[in-house]
């Protein structure tokens, strides 16, 4: 007689725990397939977004034109972000002091770090549910391979029929779960990796432009003296 060993099959002839074990990680691979659409949907808009405005800021628009633009979107995100929050401080000072300069310019590096690490929050949220998947998957899978292979040996056990044929279809269902556990895995590991370098890139492009925004308001400033 012959065992049907087809992949369904063994799945829902599997234990209880291997069958809980399997549908674990196949939630977790769903979980984490619809935050690296949705991750890498973010990223690239990110970055397309930041090129688009440094374009527009290193083009010669007035700055303050340029951040009457910016205020009327309210989803600015990003280097917008970051530049309405500085400009916006810097424009507060400029009308206290009644001249054309600020004279706190650690207040104006304050507001735009704290808009950066609001945006970079965003950037990484979800990240670490993909290292967690990406890590764990594999040892979760292997727990549901090992339960079903001590009750694979432990029906053997109860059974006159020694033989391979009768413990290949319990060993080869516990083997499933390993298998889910690398599929939930690879791909997660694969994005996170992925993601965290166009983190990194964005955060130190994020970086530079604070710099940068920060030493063209130094200048204005020594011109209006």
């Amino acid at each position: 007689m012959s065992v049907d060993m087809s992949i369904l099959s063994l799945v829902t002839q599997a234990s209880p725990v291997v069958q809980a074990v399997m549908a674990l990680l196949l939630m977790a691979s769903m979980v984490s397939w619809t935050l690296i659409v949705i991750k890498w949907r973010l990223l690239g808009r990110a970055k397309s977004e930041s090129e688009i405005f440094e374009d527009k800021f290193w083009s010669g628009t007035d700055l303050e034109k340029l951040y009457e633009g910016v205020s009327r979107n309210t989803d600015s995100r990003g280097l917008e972000s970051i530049f309405s929050a500085g400009f916006k401080e810097y424009s507060r000072q400029v009308k206290s002091s009644g001249k054309g300069y600020f004279g706190q310019l650690d207040m104006i590096t304050r507001s735009m770090r704290v808009a950066l690490t609001r945006e970079v929050g965003q950037l990484e949220s979800n990240l670490s549910f993909l290292a967690t998947v990406g890590s764990t998957s594999p040892y979760i899978g292997l727990f549901g391979t090992v339960w079903g292979i001590m009750n694979s040996f432990r029906a053997l056990s109860l059974t006159n029929a020694n033989t391979l044929s009768a413990v290949a279809p319990g060993i080869a269902e516990a083997l499933v779960a390993t298998a889910i556990g690398l599929f939930a895995a690879i791909p997660a590991v694969i994005a996170y990796n992925g993601f965290s370098d166009d983190v990194e890139g964005l955060i130190t492009r994020y970086d530079n432009f604070v710099e940068e925004f920060l030493t063209l308001l130094q200048r204005n400033s020594q011109r209006a003296h």
